[in-house]
């Protein structure tokens, strides 16, 4: 049985408009832990995830401790963010040079629906002054949205030469989650899947491309919860496209709403994917 009473008397954490309580959770043990016990097994080539529910302060701001506490030990940090496309990797550097103002870089990526504002923070933390990098990771929404309407044997010849090398489809275990969590809201689940994989390894792909030219830094991915959970989406095609990569990953619960028992349950491991994290972040208003 869970022990919550560190989840009423944990970190006191500040958002854009409330405050948060919070609680830090090792994975596998479900013991209480802190956010060093975390980042001092970070090393020089590890490749952190962070979960997020999108949009939402309390893991905006959480993230910002985690990329402080990194630079605070002396690492080289990089991020990669799941908004913002590889094929705008160009611009993004023009921007953080200085070539481009927010405006200029934001028509040229064509960024739609979160505001920058929000993100921008986790977006400029790099250093490039000190050969930290920020990364686009993903693949356009457009060849997503074509592969979950019309599958991956539709897309074009431009449109394909797009995807990762060797691109594969996620592990089953993820798509039977996928399918419970989403496939109700596709017209066609198999398809949806497809661009859910697609997304996936293309963010595999491209970092563990990085980590290769830059197995001196961190590199910290910023991505959507069910991404990050149960190392079955993003975690699971990194180690397939650079097996022993040292990764450590962050599983989010927003627990507003939730009794103790909701909670206790959503911190299980899975009986067939293991545990959700290997580090649990519960928060709540």
């Amino acid at each position: 049985m869970l022990r919550f009473h560190g989840f009423l008397f944990g970190v006191l954490l500040t958002c854009t408009s409330c405050s948060t309580w919070a609680q830090f959770y090792e994975g596998k043990t479900l013991q209480e832990a802190a956010l060093t016990d975390m980042t001092s097994q970070v090393q020089p080539g590890s490749i952190v995830i962070l979960g997020e529910n999108h949009g939402l302060a309390t893991h905006r701001d959480q993230h910002l401790q985690v990329l402080q506490q990194l630079r605070a030990r002396g690492f080289k940090v990089s991020v990669g963010l799941e908004f913002i496309n590889y094929t705008d990797q160009l611009s993004l550097d023009l921007y953080r040079s200085g070539e481009l103002t927010d405006e200029q870089f934001l028509s040229a990526i064509k960024w739609t629906g979160f505001s920058f504002e929000f993100y921008k923070p986790q977006l400029i933390f790099p250093d490039v002054q000190n050969g930290e990098y920020s990364l686009g990771l993903n693949l356009s929404r457009t060849i997503t949205s074509k592969i979950s309407k019309n599958g991956l044997a539709n897309l074009d010849e431009a449109d394909r030469a797009l995807l990762p090398p060797n691109f594969e489809l996620g592990r089953s275990s993820y798509k039977e989650r996928f399918m419970a969590a989403a496939g109700a809201h596709c017209k066609v689940p198999e398809n949806c899947f497809a661009a859910q994989s697609a997304w996936d390894d293309t963010m595999a792909w491209t970092a563990v491309e990085f980590m290769k030219a830059h197995p001196e830094q961190v590199l910290v991915i910023v991505v959507g919860e069910f991404h990050a959970q149960y190392g079955g989406g993003l975690a699971d095609r990194i180690l397939k496209r650079l097996p022993g990569a040292r990764i450590l990953s962050v599983s989010q619960i927003w627990a507003e709403g939730m009794s103790e028992d909701e909670i206790q349950q959503e911190l299980q491991p899975s009986a067939v994917e293991g545990p959700r994290g290997d580090y649990i972040w519960v928060s709540k208003p």
